[in-house]
């Protein structure tokens, strides 16, 4: 197997959230985007917890029974942040996700958000792999 990293199977495209913003823009970042979640980021770009659709959804029930959204993504967002390197392997990555972890990961360059990970680019990565080991020439 070819060496796999998460670089080279990481977007960019990461869909961030601000502490204090309301647990209703957090749904309309989450609504325009492909992913249910995303890493916190303070002033300083530091990644400093997770907002995952399962915190939202658990929130955002009260919020619309009530019509009140009196809650911001500090309240609901999990401060203990899973996190890989862009160097990681692929495989590496893959084990980790099979213990029942998180479907997405926050990929951090010297403390820095570059990008996520998701379960999807994951097996496109070892299905790519795998095309690449059953395709012989004709």
């Amino acid at each position: 197997m070819e060496s796999l990293k998460v670089r080279d199977y990481m977007t960019l495209q990461a869909v961030t959230f601000n502490p204090e913003m309301s647990l209703s823009a957090a749904l309309d970042k989450v609504m325009d985007s492909d992913y249910l979640g995303g890493p916190v980021i303070n002033e300083q770009k530091q990644v400093i917890g997770f907002l995952s659709g399962q915190d939202l959804l658990d929130k955002l029930i009260k919020v619309s029974y009530f019509c009140q959204d009196t809650h911001i993504v500090s309240d609901c967002m999990s401060s203990e942040v899973l996190s890989v390197s862009p160097d990681m392997s692929i495989i590496e990555l893959a084990d980790m996700m099979q213990i029942g972890k998180p479907k997405v990961y926050p990929v951090l360059d010297n403390g820095k958000l570059v990008g996520i990970i998701t379960r999807k680019h994951v097996l496109r990565a070892i299905a790519k792999n795998i095309d690449a080991c059953f395709k012989h020439p004709v």
